[in-house]
């Protein structure tokens, strides 16, 4: 059965299912569509911008994960184990997409882009690490507050003032750096 977003491998919907999270549950298989599967896809079409691609990088993602279930050892949870795998999926769909084809953007625009990132990376390095931690956690990696704050061992109130002052500093840091320096950066 593809993966669709939004449905569970069951045929009910989410409100109805309260999924019990056990170590044995966590490592079954036949549970991840269901647990992780909108995070995956949303992960996903972040990333793409394209539902059917999106669909099917996850779909790739959960057979390699069945694949090589024996591979995990369960230092992580199965979602960052899924989505370590997802990230290499979609880095192999650029590749292949990008790879043979003759593809040269303006080169003004992989400037400023490179320099957005170098600058957006700068002001992540001035945060301190736990902030830069949780910020990177929930806004890039889109990581459930649940799981951050139990991988953290943070409350949620906690959670929530790490990504404020995240999101206040590096608001303050990109302005400074990049938004009103349009003579350094274009």
């Amino acid at each position: 059965m593809p993966f669709e977003p939004g449905a569970n491998a069951g045929g009910v919907s989410k409100p109805d299912v309260q999924p019990e999270v056990t170590a044995t549950a966590a490592s079954d298989p036949s549970r991840w569509v269901d647990e992780h599967g909108d995070v995956l896809y949303r992960y996903a079409l972040e990333r793409v911008r394209k539902p059917d691609i999106a669909q099917d990088l996850v779909q790739e993602t959960f057979l390699a994960a069945v694949r090589t279930i024996d591979r995990f050892r369960g230092g992580s949870t199965v979602r960052s184990w899924l989505c370590g795998i997802l990230k290499h999926k979609i880095c192999d769909y650029y590749r292949h997409m990008n790879g043979p084809k003759e593809w040269k953007p303006e080169a003004d625009e992989v400037m400023h882009r490179d320099e957005f990132w170098k600058t957006m990376r700068d002001c992540l390095a001035k945060l301190p690490e736990r902030v830069a931690t949780v910020f990177m956690m929930r806004e890039m990696d889109e990581v459930e507050s649940k799981e951050i704050c139990a991988t953290l061992s943070i409350s949620d109130s906690n959670l929530w003032v790490m990504l404020h002052r995240a999101r206040m500093a590096l608001r303050e840091c990109l302005a400074m750096n990049w938004f009103e320096n349009p003579g350094v950066h274009r």
